[in-house]
């Protein structure tokens, strides 16, 4: 049984990881995209969808940083709290 615990523990922990990585670079690409709209304008023709876009991406971003970090510190201290956020 402690066995089990201790993989879920360790998967929960990767997982987070994962989802605090992907919300970082989802992050950088809002912001890459809002300070540099130029080299994008060829993707997106309109530049209010294009801007409202790359903030759409930051701020999901920077949610799903901080739902890794909350889930990160939830799975290594074992808080149910901070799990379920």
């Amino acid at each position: 049984p402690m066995g089990v615990l201790s993989c879920m523990k360790h998967l929960m922990f990767i997982f987070n990881v994962l989802v605090f990585a992907a919300g970082t670079c989802l992050a950088g690409v809002g912001v890459w995209v809002a300070v540099d709209p130029a080299g994008f304008q060829d993707i997106v023709a309109a530049k209010p969808v294009l801007s409202a876009g790359a903030y759409l991406l930051l701020a999901v971003g920077i949610a799903l940083s901080l739902l890794g970090f909350l889930g990160c510190c939830g799975a290594l201290r074992r808080s149910r709290p901070l799990l379920l956020v």
